[in-house]
């Protein structure tokens, strides 16, 4: 077993680590954590495909990838919501994925469901995730040191963030530049070997910053609950009494010690 197919089955099993984390934490029904299992679900699915634990016929294997490649950005941005700092700001994320969508739409009735479309596809997709996950990575990373809220979230975006920027590398000298093609018209088999290397390694790196910062999230995501039961039996309790500026002071400043 050679090196490319070495990291092939450990980036494989990689991507199975959030699929069982997030079922396993509870996560499959809280806010846009049904994006992030879909998108790794279908990863790993594709994996196996590739790497021939699965066997389908050279027609699945080529649609499978199509439409993985196709999906990806607006089920990516949809999951980004979760880092959104407002409603107006989610709307607008969900309003882009919409706009997304329907220009995929356009693409393929214009070139047709084929490599040409997802390459025009994909470029403007991996620009958008990547400028997203740049701009919550410093939001989130800047409370993580300062303060140390949003460790969770700054693992989960780093994540992402690595994961997007190698992508984006790949898909210039892959698809745009095909570096893979020699002059003669031949594939360079090493080039496209050394490609998927480094698909693998960027998968297996990303899929273990996101586990961390899944389990973190958890703990984070489990105060809150608690919280919020607090703040209903305390409302339970006192919505009768003329202490009720009082304490929803005293909540306010829970929210506080909670949080730092």
């Amino acid at each position: 077993m050679n090196w490319y197919s070495t990291m092939g089955l450990v980036s494989t099993f990689a991507m199975f680590g959030p699929i069982v984390l997030i079922l396993s934490l509870g996560l499959t029904r809280y806010r846009s954590f049904p994006f992030l299992l879909f998108y790794y679900g279908t990863v790993f699915v594709y994996n196996l495909i590739t790497e021939r634990y699965i066997y389908v016929s050279p027609d699945v294997e080529h649609y499978w990838g199509l439409i993985n490649n196709l999906t990806d950005a607006p089920v990516m941005i949809l999951f980004l919501t979760y880092f959104s700092t407002s409603r107006t700001f989610t709307q607008r994320m969900q309003l882009l994925a919409f706009i997304f969508v329907l220009f995929e739409a356009v693409v393929i009735a214009v070139l047709g469901f084929n490599i040409e479309a997802a390459t025009v596809i994909m470029g403007p997709g991996l620009l958008l995730v990547c400028g997203l996950g740049i701009y919550f990575f410093i939001r989130n990373t800047r409370q993580a040191i300062e303060n140390r809220k949003a460790t969770g979230k700054a693992f989960i975006i780093t994540s992402l963030l690595f994961a997007y920027g190698c992508y984006f590398i790949i898909y210039l000298l892959y698809y745009v530049f095909k570096a893979q093609n020699l002059p003669d018209g031949s594939i360079d088999e090493k080039l496209v070997n050394d490609t998927f290397l480094i698909y693998f390694i960027a998968a297996t790196v990303s899929a273990g910053l996101m586990c961390a910062g899944l389990l973190v999230e958890q703990k984070r995501i489990r105060k809150l609950k608690e919280l919020k039961i607090t703040r209903k039996e305390l409302t339970t309790v006192y919505s009768d009494t003329k202490k009720a500026v009082r304490i929803r002071t005293a909540m306010l400043d829970f929210d506080r010690e909670l949080w730092n």
